[in-house]
Formats: C-alpha cells, structure tokens, sequence
C-alpha cells in the first residue's frame, strides 16, 4: 500500500513540476521568440493543458484504492474554527477578485489584447491597493487554507503536502517573474508587503 502513496506524491509532484515548467521565465521567453504573434493564445492553451492532464490526476486520487477512515475530522468546537477559516479563505477570494482580472487569468484578454504581460491585475499593471496591500498573494493563502479544510485521511494529506509545497515554490517561481517585470517597483513592493502572512502590515498598524 505505501507504494501506492509514494505513487501518487510523485504524480502530483510531477503535475506541479510541469505545470511550473510551462510558465517558467525560460519556456515563455521560449515560446515568445517561437510562437511571435500566437503566443497571445499560450496562457489560453496552459489552462486548457493544466485542466486536461488534472481530470485524470483526480480521477486516480478518488479511487477505491485510497479509501480509508479520515486521521482528521473537523467536528464538535473544531466546526468553529473551520468555518472561519473557510470565511477568511472566501473573503480573500473575493477580495482579490476586485484587483484580479479574470479574463488575464484564463488567458482570453491575452487574445483580446495581444498583451503577454504576466500581471494577473485589472489593468496590468502593478497594483498595491486594497487586500493586495495586505499580502502581495491573497488567492495563494485562501487556496492554502480551503487544502486543509475537508476531512483528512492518508490520501488527502499525501496530496495536500505535495500541493502546499507548490504553492509557495510556485510563489517564489511568480515573485522572480514579478521582479523582472516590474523591476525595483517590485521589490519596494516586497518590502512592504508580506507575501501571505500578513505581518509588515499589522507592524505598521501598530507602529502608527
């Protein structure tokens, strides 16, 4: 049975391998230079991609072979903290929702706009207002949260585990994209804002 397990911390570790691969600095410059006019449909393509090879990946995750009684249960007093969590979790989705473009996320502005610019904001330009101001990363930490927040038995946590190390190696992998981007803006940025606890912000609201 732990072959099983092992099994399936490496597929997802390799769905997140390749799926960092596609939107490295290195690929997409890559697929610049090659693609020239068409890489406008590349973002478009990487989801489409992302969401093909993950049905399967599911699929197998869900199967008979790891089923078995949760290790964790959120019940009795635990519900409370679950549910605020959830609502933080919500509120930070939402929150990010108003400075998040999604179309620029699913990749159909690109095609709009022939703009290959990596910035998920509205405008596209770098935005440090509002939840953004908070923690430079909102949708990260709520998708961080909402892993943690089902029953937990052995499958769960092996994908869990697999998937929090990505969020924040994928985070890094964004925030060296960011800066080369945005340059020293950036960085400024970096030094005033946390990238998902909030802690230079409530440092500043005390310091006031």
């Amino acid at each position: 049975m732990a072959f099983y397990y092992l099994l399936l911390a490496l597929l997802w570790a390799a769905y997140c391998v390749v799926h960092s691969a596609l939107i490295s600095i290195r690929i997409t410059n890559r697929m610049k230079a090659t693609l020239a006019g068409k890489y406008r449909f590349y973002r478009l393509f990487f989801n489409g991609f992302s969401i093909l090879t993950l049905i399967p990946l599911i699929m197998y995750s869900h199967s008979a072979r790891f089923a078995s009684e949760p290790l964790f249960n959120w019940h009795g007093y635990w519900h409370i903290l679950q549910y605020c969590l959830i609502a933080v979790a919500a509120a930070l989705m939402v929150s990010g929702a108003r400075h998040y473009s999604l179309l620029q996320f699913l990749g159909i502005l690109q095609i709009r706009k022939n703009s290959g610019r990596g910035a998920m904001t509205s405008s596209g330009d770098l935005d440090a207002t509002g939840v953004l101001g908070i923690m430079r990363h909102p949708w990260y930490v709520a998708v961080f949260i909402l892993l943690w927040m089902s029953s937990l038995n052995a499958a769960a946590i092996t994908i869990n585990l697999v998937l929090s190390a990505y969020i924040v190696s994928g985070t890094l992998l964004e925030e060296r994209k960011l800066v080369k981007e945005f340059g020293e803006d950036y960085k400024r940025y970096q030094d005033r804002v946390s990238m998902f606890i909030p802690i230079k912000w409530l440092a500043a609201i005390r310091n006031r």
